[in-house]
């Protein structure tokens, strides 16, 4: 049974917050940020989940404008206090690339380029690449654990609760005739699906290939 003299929200954004701090002395390039949780499948496809995301310039916090959003998913604390950890880092990567201005994302932030998996790797990650989403799939090694052992032991203690995920209704039927497509600028397009499949078509700013967006974004 769940302790209730202490409020579940305020021992996970302690815990996260403290581990967040702790990431911080070690790379100094990881902003401060606000600490959010909240859904990770409200609006995503049937089955998907978002496990955290670092937003930039979100809140403003006294007299400090446009401060960085550190996001949380309810959904993901089903996971061990490691891969917790292992979204943190995640995210701190990302915070890294936005203190340094490096672009790390293409595709409105799905696909993790190679910047990305090298700001990950000095943080202690090990990155994965998905043919998808690229060197987004996160593992931390035994190494990383440890240096973090007290907050990975912090985190533990705070995961007493996660979040369901949402029940999906079904929609009305979406027309499939056309598809958006974007580049590696983030330029849109739309055409038909069988145009894309036939031949690659590439954008005359950045040259990358336009690649069809998922239905449910």
């Amino acid at each position: 049974m769940v302790d209730t003299t202490e409020c579940v929200t305020a021992r996970l954004v302690s815990a996260f917050a403290a581990t967040w701090s702790a990431i911080r002395r070690r790379h100094p390039d990881v902003p401060d940020v606000v600490v959010t949780i909240g859904s990770g499948t409200l609006g995503v496809k049937q089955g998907r989940k978002v496990l955290g995301h670092f937003a930039a310039g979100r809140w403003h916090v006294g007299d400090t404008d446009k401060v960085p959003e550190l996001f949380i998913s309810g959904e993901g604390l089903q996971r061990s206090p490691e891969e917790v950890l292992g979204t943190l880092l995640h995210e701190a990567a990302h915070g890294v690339a936005h203190t340094r201005e490096i672009k790390d994302t293409s595709r409105q932030g799905r696909y993790h380029n190679k910047r990305f998996k090298a700001l990950g790797e000095e943080l202690g990650l090990i990155l994965e690449e998905d043919p998808a989403i690229g060197w987004s799939v996160t593992c931390v090694p035994t190494k990383t654990s440890n240096v973090y052992r007290a907050e990975v032991g912090r985190i533990k203690e705070a995961l007493v609760a996660y979040r369901h995920a949402e029940v999906v209704l079904p929609g009305k039927p979406r027309s499939s005739n056309l598809a958006v497509a974007t580049c590696g600028c983030d330029r849109k397009i739309r055409v038909a699906k069988s145009t894309l499949i036939e031949a690659p078509i590439l954008c005359g700013r950045c040259g990358i290939e336009f690649a069809a967006e998922d239905e449910d974004e």
